[in-house]
């Protein structure tokens, strides 16, 4: 077999390791889509008369304001399963079975690519669960079948870059608990854009921040896919250039702290 082809069989091995902890402890997959469900409940069902009254849409509410706020809470997903991924990592790391690993004769790529993969398909499957929950509340995207292509698009990408990212961020974790507040930022920063309110709304310095932050693009994508909305050719741009810049941040970075030699 080809080094490459090592790599691949190595890769599906690591994968499937991590799909059986899915299963095995589907309680951090719950937290992980439980937390942005409520969120979507919290911002809909309490907040989504008066903040949708804002928008000035046709209906002045809480319908408009769940066809606004959704695209902001599918990111949100994304974040949250971010964080789940760096705990995983950092539970590896803390346990040994990473020391492991790096004595056995298998790619060593493959480690890091498995769990990379699982993130991908457990955030792909938590966005479902959210997408079908805003659906039950009311959501009424008008995407056709290619908008739907291009949103998943928009989605796998950014999944993608902050996967590599967590995955850094687990790594150099000295502790779980560490691993689980380092990503906290990327969860927050939704809510610092125009995921939930327009930034048209927001103070001059708090605006410039909110326009230009990796979420904000990302979000006016989205939100042009899934529901048509106009958006500034600038905010596409912007959102393959954060991701591509965070991606290969991460990519870069995890494959330093892993390739370092472990000992003092």
């Amino acid at each position: 077999m080809s080094t490459l082809s090592y790599a691949v069989t190595d890769s599906a091995t690591m994968l499937r390791r991590q799909l059986g902890h899915m299963l095995r402890y589907p309680s951090m997959t719950l937290l992980l889509v439980g937390m942005p469900i409520v969120f979507l409940l919290l911002f809909v069902y309490v907040f989504g008369g008066t903040l949708g009254a804002g928008l000035g849409g046709h209906s002045g509410g809480r319908a408009d304001y769940v066809d606004y706020v959704t695209p902001g809470i599918i990111l949100v997903t994304v974040a949250s399963a971010a964080q789940g991924t760096a705990i995983s990592v950092a539970m590896d790391m803390t346990e040994g079975i990473i020391a492991r690993f790096r004595t056995m004769a298998i790619a060593r790529v493959s480690v890091l690519t498995g769990h990379v993969l699982a993130s991908m398909i457990q955030t792909m499957l938590s966005i479902a669960v959210v997408i079908g929950v805003a659906l039950l509340m009311g959501f009424q995207p008008t995407a056709d079948p290619g908008d739907w292509i291009t949103a998943i698009g928009v989605l796998a990408m950014i999944t993608l870059a902050l996967t590599w990212l967590s995955v850094a961020l687990g790594m150099v974790s000295k502790s779980v608990e560490t691993a689980s507040n380092l990503p906290m930022p990327l969860l927050l920063l939704p809510f610092l854009g125009s995921g939930f309110v327009p930034t048209d709304s927001m103070p001059a310095g708090v605006r410039w921040f909110a326009e230009y932050q990796p979420f904000t693009p990302l979000t006016e994508s989205l939100r042009a896919s899934l529901l048509g909305t106009p958006t500034h050719h600038h905010s596409a741009v912007l959102a393959i250039a954060w991701s591509a810049g965070l991606g290969l941040i991460g990519y870069l970075w995890a494959k330093r702290l892993f390739n370092r030699d472990p000992t003092p």
